[in-house]
């Protein structure tokens, strides 16, 4: 694992040290319908539990989706060894390489108008962070890995100007881009396979911070969380920030790695604080509220108070970030970056300080 690309595919009933293989690799994936993977079979499980299941229940891509065990989920084996294949065209074939550059036929300089628009100015509304991403990213070269799990994070490999690089975003449809428990699980795994492989990282962050609730607390999600934060703040490989909106609370200020060569950049829409205004404000203020005889008004006049000053300007003053940058740049930002991040990628060659682990 931290050596060469190791990938593994589930093509049918796969169980114990089967099960194992296809779990112990860096890129793993399972055909709908077609493959099961247990720990042990239904005969066992019957035997040992009561529990009278199908292969399919037991271990079937419905459940392996929501479990994590596996990256992705193909229709046919054709399009799992097509998988397979496109995961290891990112990768080198060892450690001591760096990973291959491809011409592009895509624009570097390219500009998309439409992201001029692409964050709502509503802030509680959300957006299709994939479409946005396709617009930033060389065409037709995104590769996501782990839809399915962890999915208020999107992770994948893609390239910039043929650059292969990581790339990690918050999708505000699912919890608000919110860190879980699974996705914490999912970043780690990711930003230490780009770590073992000297992949450069891009970080769409619109990170409201850690859920929260008592199903979060049950889970452990903030011992998950400073994981993936831990896992982040160790990369020693290249690594920028495009903050598009929200940075919040210890999962957003973990997503913002302001060490060593690490660059970071914000949009307009760029939104920073240890609590959003939305919530800050009632805990602020809360004896002022309780006293008042119009707790209802001073709330929204503390609200519109707060949203006047609310504005990315004041991190860029105090050298938060390198720049407020025009959305429609970020393209040509990203290619003149990923060149200077492969000029240092030969430093970084051979064994990691801490590798990839299952």
């Amino acid at each position: 694992m931290g050596r060469v690309p190791v990938v593994a595919a589930a093509l049918g009933a796969t169980a114990g040290l089967g099960a194992a293989r296809v779990a112990a690799s860096h890129f793993s994936v399972m055909v709908e319908e077609l493959s099961q993977i247990f720990v042990a079979g239904p005969q066992v499980v019957k035997f040992g539990m009561g529990q009278d299941l199908t292969k399919e229940e037991l271990g079937g891509a419905a459940v392996h989706r929501a479990s994590g065990a596996v990256d992705n989920i193909a229709s046919s084996e054709e399009d799992a060894f097509m998988q397979m294949r496109t995961f290891l065209s990112y990768m080198p074939s060892n450690i001591f390489e760096l990973p291959p550059i491809m011409e592009s036929e895509d624009d570097r300089d390219r500009r998309e108008e439409s992201l001029i628009e692409a964050i709502p100015r509503n802030r509680r509304r959300p957006y299709k962070v994939r479409e946005l991403l396709e617009k930033v990213l060389d065409e037709n070269t995104i590769f996501e890995i782990g839809k399915h799990f962890g999915s208020s994070t999107v992770t994948g490999l893609a390239r910039l100007n043929g650059h292969p690089v990581g790339y990690l975003a918050n999708d505000p449809y699912v919890l608000g881009g919110g860190m879980t428990r699974e996705s914490s699980e999912k970043i780690e795994r990711f930003v230490d396979l780009c770590q073992t492989f000297h992949l450069p990282i891009v970080n769409f962050v619109d990170q409201p911070g850690l859920v929260i609730g008592v199903d979060a607390e049950r889970k452990g999600t903030i011992r998950k969380g400073v994981r993936a934060i831990s896992a982040i703040y160790q990369a020693q490989v290249p690594m920028i920030e495009i903050i598009l909106r929200k940075v919040f609370g210890v999962g957003g200020a973990g997503m913002i790695n302001g060490h060593g060569l690490h660059q970071r950049y914000a949009w307009p829409s760029g939104d920073w604080g240890s609590l959003p205004v939305e919530g800050g404000v009632q805990v602020a203020y809360r004896r002022e509220l309780e006293e008042s005889d119009n707790p209802e008004e001073l709330l929204q006049t503390l609200m519109e108070k707060m949203e006047s000053i609310r504005s990315p300007f004041r991190t860029a003053e105090a050298f938060g970030i390198e720049e407020i940058i025009d959305p429609r740049d970020t393209r040509p930002l990203l290619c003149d970056w990923v060149e200077d991040a492969y000029k240092r990628l030969p430093q970084l060659l051979g064994p990691s300080s801490f590798t990839m682990r299952p």
